[in-house]
């Protein structure tokens, strides 16, 4: 399907900064007494939101987590990204080949515009992605699994959620796409392709998103 509009995740779609913020959250949630290995929280966590950590937490280990919690992670993880964070290879392809194309495209993301922001400089995707085209969970009444932040920045762009793709690295993308009526294809680079099974579509390489996207 040739869409009118193609939603980019960031992390782990865009920019390589999954592994980086997964071992800050597991090493901190085992510093405040939550046990974590770096693959418990790819996951229990991979594509939620902060406040959806808070309440796992909470519900599974009924435990609180401290008030600067969010602050004292976003410090840690930022201070990775401007050490090691770079673009997932060949993304900058896919945005030459959707502009060649004339096929508009925008980032919705879990992440504040912050982290969204810092992450775009640091791998010099800024210039791709004008403010009017960001799209945070910070937006919206609910983060991914539901599908609020797709139709949000769908009807911001003005396209129809059917003529809409989505392209996710985490199940909880997958199933907030579905959840929008929307096209998702699963980027299974670093995700079990088994945990993006829900998806229309796979693939590992982004050399071959082009092609699956018509362009």
């Amino acid at each position: 399907m040739r869409p009118e509009l193609v939603l980019f995740d960031n992390d782990g779609v865009l920019v390589d900064s999954e592994p980086i913020a997964n071992r800050v959250l597991a090493a901190l949630l085992t510093e405040l007494g939550v046990p974590t290995a770096y693959e418990d929280s790819l996951r229990d966590y991979l594509g939620g939101t902060m406040a959806r950590v808070h309440t796992i937490v909470r519900e599974r280990d009924g435990v609180t987590l401290p008030e600067d919690f969010d602050h004292v992670y976003h410090e840690r993880v930022f201070a990775g990204f401007r050490a090691e964070l770079e673009a997932v290879p060949g993304v900058v392809d896919v945005l030459a080949a959707l502009d060649a194309a004339g096929v508009p495209y925008c980032l919705a993301s879990s992440g504040t515009h912050e982290r969204i922001r810092l992450a775009l400089t640091r791998t010099g995707l800024i210039g791709c992605f004008p403010e009017s085209v960001i799209f945070s969970s910070q937006d919206v009444a609910r983060g991914k699994p539901a599908p609020d932040l797709f139709l949000h920045a769908a009807a911001t762009m003005g396209v129809d959620p059917a003529r809409c793709v989505v392209v996710e690295d985490s199940p909880l993308g997958v199933e907030a796409a579905r959840a929008a009526g929307m096209t998702v294809y699963g980027h299974a680079a670093m995700t079990p392709a088994e945990r993006l099974a829900d998806a229309d579509a796979l693939f590992k390489d982004m050399a071959d998103l082009p092609e699956l996207l018509g362009i």
